[in-house]
């Protein structure tokens, strides 16, 4: 952990919890958070140092008072945009949230060009798109955080259904982040044996739907916001695993060039993180039923992706 600094653009529920757990963690030896709020951040600054000296972390946490203040990022994350409402869809905050996210990036690009960069905004994956298309950074340097989440709300699900096996359950979800993510129950373990060799069909197709709105389902709950605690924990393992070099697979969105037969588009597919961000990409053996669900979440992406190519590239 020496010298590694870790910017966050966008300091809400998901960004402030980030940082909070990163803090405590001491995964990095300095964070900076930037947001329009310049009062707010800088309390939250203050608040969150005290949580890392009370921890014995040596992670320095600042306000950030311009884009200057990004330079030597190892990693940038980024949240900022508006959240997704109870009623509104993940595609309804695209424009916005693109040109938000056009702005960000003019700042990352200008301080931290060498930075890797995670999105965590919604809707996610064009996002993602929109990073790359307005940085003009490679491929490997900009990546989505979805597929942890998704996953590990698939998990939940699981111990949920069979009541056993926590703590050993891995579960794989690929595709979009939306309603049209696409889990792999055959993919998915408890204690390494298959859950389509533990549950029915029936038991297996409501978790899969319960999967798919894990998210909006907490959205409806708090009425006024949305999910942040695993979002935030989801964040944290892959800012570890691109700081400490790790290795580690996990499923992200990132630009396909030739992958699982698509070109010039985002989605969630499984990757292997390391300091260099995205350094390889794997391709999963799809049955015939996931093929179709697979292309029909990069129709779902690309429907976006034309929305903005018209307005913004």
């Amino acid at each position: 952990m020496v010298n590694k600094k870790v910017s966050i653009i966008g300091v809400g529920n998901v960004g402030s919890t980030l940082a909070y757990a990163l803090a405590n963690k001491g995964i990095c030896s300095s964070i900076v958070l930037k947001d329009i709020r310049e009062n707010i951040v800088q309390a939250m600054a203050l608040d969150i140092s005290q949580s890392a000296n009370a921890a014995k972390s040596h992670t320095v946490v600042k306000a950030a008072k311009d884009g200057k203040d990004l330079e030597n990022s190892d990693v940038v994350v980024i949240t900022a945009g508006i959240p997704r409402k109870p009623g509104m869809s993940r595609d309804d905050l695209l424009l916005t949230n693109a040109k938000i996210m056009q702005s960000v990036i003019e700042d990352v690009k200008t301080y931290a060009s060498n930075a890797i960069v995670i999105v965590v905004s919604n809707p996610l994956d064009a996002m993602v798109y929109t990073a790359l298309k307005t940085s003009g950074f490679s491929s490997n340097q900009i990546v989505g955080m979805a597929g942890i989440l998704d996953s590990a709300r698939m998990s939940h699900f699981i111990l949920e259904k069979v009541g056993f096996g926590a703590g050993q359950i891995e579960s794989s979800v690929m595709g979009g982040h939306g309603d049209d993510m696409v889990p792999l129950p055959n993919y998915s373990t408890v204690a390494g044996v298959a859950i389509t060799e533990i549950l029915s069909k029936e038991e297996i197709t409501e978790i899969v739907e319960k999967t798919k709105n894990g998210g909006l389902q907490i959205v409806k709950l708090l009425e006024t916001g949305s999910a942040y605690y695993a979002p935030a924990h989801a964040t944290s393992l892959m800012v570890e695993a691109i700081l400490n070099n790790q290795k580690k697979i996990y499923p992200c969105s990132v630009y396909l060039n030739g992958e699982y037969g698509y070109k010039d588009i985002v989605t969630g597919v499984p990757v292997m993180l390391g300091s260099k961000g995205v350094e390889k990409i794997f391709e999963l053996e799809l049955n015939e039923m996931q093929k179709s669900l697979f292309d029909n979440s990069v129709k779902s992406v690309q429907t976006l992706v034309d929305v903005l190519e018209e307005k913004f590239f």
